[in-house]
């Protein structure tokens, strides 16, 4: 995702920048070209084709969701039940923009983050994609490429603030990475308390090599995951690396080997909400801030 613009000749610059991407197609490397939506680059062999389309008949049933919920086309708010009762699983669901941030997206986002924040039955959220081989693609620079350029300044703040309300919500959150995280993608995950990936996954801050910097909070989550050199190195070299790579570098909490169905992430992020369940609720949430507000002051 872009960095953040007032409106006027940065906004403009930015705006053309997002026209010309969606217009020519975005090229991270050779070889491969994806137009539209946030980013993605050649990413190696390890990620085949399939990892940009919906599995044949399209995801699977999961197990643990309630029957209960909203259901809305991108996004999908489930509050689980029985011995899960008190997680809730935010689940991204536009596969046909590689579940880019739009600006639906981010409405959406933003009214289920607020409604969450202040239910006291929350204990755990779990943010996570439903659509195979993608977590999130990043802004949404086909719909950018449409924008006056008074308008990419506000769009880009309201990306901001809906991954900065998800990094002050008050309860723990994790981000089950089983695909695709690059650019605003990657700064959403970096806005949970944990990260778990799968080995398949790709993830990068991939900004500059559209001429621009991680605007969502990347570039001061990330030093603090991994360390000021090797965020540096990671947003200078655009470099996107897959789950075990993530997990040497502490991006990432655990790394599982993918699954069939495509969501070996998410149940080892529920497996650790389920641990998070029996503690004490206001314990929780009091560690956490006390954790937060230590890590920003040093």
């Amino acid at each position: 995702m872009a960095v953040a613009a007032a409106p006027g000749a940065l906004g403009a610059l930015q705006a053309g920048r997002a026209r010309l991407v969606a217009a020519g197609c975005t090229r991270l490397g050779p070889g491969w070209r994806l137009s539209g939506s946030w980013a993605a680059g050649r990413l190696g062999p390890a990620l085949g084709a399939q990892s940009w389309m919906p599995a044949a008949g399209g995801p699977a049933q999961r197990r643990g969701y309630s029957s209960e919920g909203k259901t809305e086309d991108e996004l999908r708010v489930r509050h689980l039940e029985e011995e899960n009762r008190g997680i809730v699983v935010l689940g991204i669901n536009r596969a046909y923009g590689k579940n880019s941030l739009s600006k639906s997206l981010i409405k959406m986002l933003s009214k289920s983050v607020d409604a969450l924040k202040s239910d006291k039955k929350v204990r755990t959220i779990i943010i996570r994609s439903e659509v195979p081989g993608i977590f999130c693609a990043g802004a949404d620079l086909k719909e950018r490429a449409k924008m006056h350029s008074s308008e990419v300044g506000p769009f880009v703040s309201k990306i901001r603030a809906v991954i900065n309300d998800i990094a002050n919500l008050p309860v723990p959150t994790i981000a089950a990475i089983d695909g695709l995280a690059l650019g605003g993608g990657l700064e959403l995950a970096l806005a949970c308390d944990i990260r778990v990936a799968a080995s398949s996954a790709k993830m990068g801050l991939v900004e500059t090599k559209l001429a621009i910097i991680p605007g969502g909070g990347g570039t001061q989550r990330l030093p603090r995951a991994i360390g000021m050199s090797l965020a540096k190195e990671l947003i200078f070299s655009a470099r996107v690396l897959d789950g075990q790579e993530a997990k040497a570098v502490g991006l990432i909490s655990h790394v599982l080997e993918q699954n069939p169905e495509g969501d070996a992430a998410y149940r080892k992020a529920l497996d650790l909400a389920r641990e998070f369940l029996p503690q004490g609720p206001v314990a929780m949430r009091v560690a956490k801030l006390a954790i937060n507000q230590g890590m920003e002051e040093f």
